[in-house]
């Protein structure tokens, strides 16, 4: 690794950690020549994710735009923003571990979907009302008897 400070090409790793949960590693080094220490990370490179729209055109996939959608759909609920980075980067692995180079917008709405309704119920009405475009409360009512229904069917089977 070149030094960052006189530019020599050898330097030696005084201690390495785990970051960002492992996806990073952090490494403090010392230059062989000038002596001064810095820090390098390593990351897994990934490989680009297309996201297909509904009207067909592609995208690069944005984690930025699920964070922003959880969190309005959680907006007033008392949820930490460190619960709802996790359920993102969970949303987000889970995407990747898929192996896919291409996803719809259809596919993370339903994985998004299925992740909030065991998060939070509320937040995860507030999402399906945007994401599924509810035209009237019938159907709103339809989903929160299936909310409903699912969580007494849970119920029962713990007991």
């Amino acid at each position: 690794m070149k030094c960052p400070y006189c530019k020599e090409n050898d330097s030696r790793v005084i201690d390495s950690r785990s970051a960002d949960d492992g996806a990073t590693i952090r490494r403090r080094r010392e230059c062989t020549s000038c002596g001064r220490r810095f820090t390098t990370y390593e990351v897994v490179e990934k490989q680009p994710l297309m996201v297909v729209k509904n009207d067909g055109r592609r995208e690069v996939f944005k984690r930025d735009k699920i964070l922003n959608g959880i969190i309005r759909a959680c907006d007033k609920r008392d949820i930490s923003l460190e619960s709802i980075t996790n359920l993102t980067n969970e949303i987000e692995r889970d995407i990747r571990n898929s192996m896919e180079q291409e996803v719809s917008t259809a596919e993370i709405g339903k994985l998004v979907m299925s992740k909030l309704k065991n998060f939070d119920e509320v937040a995860y009405i507030r999402f399906a009302s945007v994401y599924r475009k509810f035209a009237d409360i019938s159907s709103f009512m339809e989903e929160l008897q299936e909310l409903q229904a699912q969580k007494q069917a849970a119920e029962t089977d713990k007991v």
